[in-house]
C-alpha cells in the first residue's frame, strides 16, 4: 500500500486541491479522510495503478521484443537444438544450478518430441555463483568439440550442485577433451555470449531463470510441456 500511496493520492484528489499547492502532510490528511468516507475506492485506485503499470511493462517488453528479435533468435553465439529452419523458436535463459531449470528439462524433451518444427535458443545466463558462471562457461566451450547437447543435459543432470569439479567430471562422462575444454573457456565467444544474456534478460525484465521467449510472450518461471505447446501454437497462428 505503502509503494502506492502517491500514486493513489493522485488518483483520489480533486484537481482543485491539487493547484492549491498542498504540502504532503496535509495531502496525506485529505486522502485518508477520502478513504475512511468510502474505504472501498482503495481497492479501485490500487487496481488502476496496477493496470497501468502492467501496460507500461508489456509496451516496454514489447518494444524490447520489436527492437531485439534478431538478437534473441538469431544470435550465431548462441546453442541451438531442434529444426534450425523451425517456423517458432523458444528462447531459454537459464542457470545450471537453478533447480526450475533442471526441473524444465523434460518438458524441452517433450515439446521437441512432439513438434518438429521448432527451434530452441538457449541463453546461458549463470546468475547463482561462481559453480553457474564456471558450468555455463564450460557448456559454451563445449560447442569447439561439438558437444554442446550432450554435456548440457549432463549437467542438468548432476546430483547437487554445478560446482568447478562436478562439471569436469560430467565433461569427462560425455568424452570431452579436458585442457581443450579449459582453453576454449577463455575464448571471447564464451564471454560475449554471458554478457549478451545478461543484456537481454535485464532489457527483458527478467529477474530469475528459468524464463522464456516464445513468440510475443514472455513466460518468466517454470512451464511445463503442455504450457510450452500452447504458447508456440499461439506463436505460430500470429505467424
Amino acid at each position: 500500500m505503502k509503494t502506492h500511496f502517491a500514486s493513489i493520492a493522485l488518483l483520489l484528489l480533486p484537481l482543485s486541491a491539487l493547484a492549491d499547492g498542498l504540502d504532503k502532510g496535509r495531502i496525506k490528511e485529505l486522502v485518508l479522510e477520502a478513504i475512511r468516507e468510502n474505504p472501498e475506492i482503495i481497492l479501485e485506485a490500487v487496481g488502476i495503478i496496477e493496470a497501468r503499470e502492467s501496460a507500461a511493462r508489456e509496451a516496454a517488453s514489447a518494444e524490447v521484443l520489436s527492437t531485439q528479435r534478431e538478437a534473441l533468435e538469431q544470435d550465431p553465439n548462441a546453442p541451438v537444438l531442434g529444426n534450425p529452419e523451425g517456423d517458432v523458436t523458444v528462447v531459454e535463459f537459464f542457470d545450471y544450478n537453478c533447480p526450475y531449470c533442471r526441473r524444465v528439462k523434460p518438458h524441452m524433451e517433450a515439446l521437441l518430441a512432439a513438434d518438429d518444427n521448432v527451434l530452441v535458443v538457449y541463453r546461458e545466463w549463470p546468475i547463482l555463483g561462481e559453480g553457474s558462471v564456471f558450468a555455463a562457461r564450460a557448456a559454451l566451450a563445449s560447442r569447439a568439440q561439438d558437444k554442446y547437447e550432450e554435456f548440457h543435459w549432463a549437467v542438468m543432470a548432476l546430483n547437487g550442485r554445478a560446482e568447478e569439479d562436478s562439471v569436469i567430471r560430467a565433461a569427462e562422462q560425455v568424452g570431452l577433451d579436458i585442457a581443450q575444454l579449459r582453453r576454449d573457456m577463455d575464448a571471447p565467444e564464451v564471454a560475449a555470449h554471458i554478457e549478451t544474456s545478461m543484456r537481454l534478460a535485464r532489457a527483458l525484465g527478467f529477474s530469475g531463470t528459468p524464463s522464456f521467449v516464445i513468440g510475443e510472450a514472455l513466460a518468466p518461471g517454470l512451464i511445463e510441456a503442455d504450457q510450452m505447446i500452447e504458447l508456440v501454437k499461439q506463436a505460430r497462428a500470429a505467424n
